[in-house]
């Protein structure tokens, strides 16, 4: 009996799990995922892909789209992702974490099934995680008078959306179902890995440190090729090699919590400290707790090791207890953009994109709108905070160059913005000489903010739900 304890133990420590990353972003690249697959075919161990396309107000668009169309409301990319790979998962047994079920995942899993259908396979069975909606099950009154962490004033507008963060238990309650794929809402991006690893080792819900590590290994593969050097280079100071062909990261994680993170042989890009140290920061607030449900990593003793060529192993990450607030993301109706847009080039071509905006800005404040008008000219000044005057008469920038201006605003009703645009484009006769190339567009706008919920009021909702047809 002992020795088949100890050698189950053995087993169990050698074990490792293999977790690739095929997407970053809603709209990143679609081919990434297939070498991914020829890799992980290959790995000896539980093998995960995982997509993370889901931002903050992604979801929101998602809700409305949902609100239009009970079918719709998932990832308007979920073909583009899985049709290329959906025969080789199915083959070799590589289930599919991801969240690109957005508002609606059971939607998601029907569709997942109608294109497995199309190209002849066996339905999947797939685990749909909900309980991030908070409008499901809190009043609106609730949501909007939360006090706020950051962002917006939410109070006396119309609510779009409302989605909480939740964590890796909660997918791995969902992968206990024995299914192919989970498909989820709005979880905390690193969820997607950290999920998969409570469920493979088993870890439990008070180890700290391990949960911090698979944490962290989340974190590190959420967006995808940042961590293999795409979103590093920089030509000349960081150099990277075939950048169109950048291979998506893949890591190798043990029971212990100790990962390397790779890439598949023969893609471009590369996996460094640098890369690596560069991602582990992206969007850390405070490397010494960096919160998510599940747990608060310390990444302040973290240690980075090259074992070979696009191999880097992680280790000596440690956690502390998770903490008694779950973050929620809150979308709130935020008026009208305009965004419109003139170029102007050759000789003196920046003092007349200067005056074009002139122009129009004037011609605004006769009209009534005494809202703020942001003006860009991108190839003089543009993105950072600033504006014209910051360009004195003896500017080294081209007398005779290429320059566009650009005017932005956002109001509250459809009629100011849409004035704006009108109002650019009646300079292609009405202002400076030679403005052409002009466009301009008015979208609907939300604002957000974040606000902090007792997860008692959470958990009691996050249910599972398999769909097999």
């Amino acid at each position: 009996m002992k020795a088949r304890v100890l050698r189950k133990q053995f087993i169990q420590m050698s074990k490792k799990v293999f977790i690739a990353s095929g997407a970053g972003f809603s709209g990143d690249r679609f081919d990434a995922a297939v070498p991914l697959v020829a890799h992980l075919s290959s790995c000896d161990g539980p093998r995960y892909l995982i997509f993370e396309v889901l931002a903050e107000r992604t979801i929101a668009l998602a809700q409305i789209a949902k609100g239009t169309d009970p079918d719709a409301g998932y990832s308007p990319y979920l073909d583009n992702y899985l049709r290329p790979i959906l025969r080789q998962i199915k083959t070799h047994n590589i289930k599919i974490v991801s969240n690109m079920g957005a508002a609606n995942p059971v939607a998601a899993a029907r569709h997942v099934n109608r294109l497995a259908a199309e190209l002849d396979l066996p339905p999947f069975k797939i685990a749909v995680l909900q309980g991030d909606d908070l409008s499901a099950y809190l009043d609106e009154q609730t949501i909007l008078q939360a006090p706020t962490m950051e962002g917006n004033r939410l109070s006396g507008r119309e609510l779009k959306a409302a989605n909480v963060y939740l964590g890796g238990d909660a997918v791995a309650k969902a992968l206990a179902n024995d299914v192919d794929m989970v498909l989820v809402g709005r979880t905390t991006d690193s969820a997607l890995v950290l999920g998969p690893l409570l469920h493979e080792f088993g870890w439990r819900e008070d180890d700290w440190d391990r949960l911090a590590a698979g944490t962290i290994c989340g974190h590190l593969l959420e967006c995808g090729a940042q961590v293999t050097g795409a979103y590093f280079a920089d030509p000349g100071f960081k150099d990277v090699p075939a950048l169109a062909d950048v291979g998506f990261p893949v890591a190798e994680i043990s029971d212990s919590g100790t990962f390397v993170i790779t890439k598949p042989n023969h893609t471009g890009g590369c996996v460094t400290t640098a890369t690596v140290t560069e991602q582990l920061l992206y969007e850390m607030h405070d490397p010494s707790c960096y919160i998510v449900p599940d747990v608060c990593a310390d990444v302040t003793g973290l240690h980075l090791t090259e074992e070979s060529e696009n191999r880097i192993r992680i280790e000596g990450i440690k956690g502390t207890p998770r903490p008694v607030e779950l973050k929620a993301t809150v979308c709130v109706d935020g008026g009208f953009m305009a965004e419109t847009e003139l170029s102007y080039a050759g000789l003196n071509s920046l003092e007349r994109a200067k005056l074009a905006g002139d122009v129009v800005i004037e011609r605004m404040k006769t009209s009534g709108f005494n809202g703020d008008i942001r003006r860009d000219i991108i190839g003089a000044y543009s993105v950072l905070d600033g504006g014209s005057d910051q360009f004195s008469a003896g500017s080294t920038l081209p007398f005779d160059g290429d320059y566009r201006v650009r005017l932005s605003l956002i109001s509250a009703s459809k009629e100011p913005a849409q004035k704006l645009c009108d109002e650019l484009q009646h300079l292609y006769c009405s202002g400076p000489a030679a403005g052409g190339g002009f466009r301009g567009s008015v979208t609907p706008q939300m604002a957000s903010a974040s606000i902090l919920l007792d997860r008692d009021l959470i958990e009691p909702h996050i249910t599972v739900e398999v769909v097999d047809k």
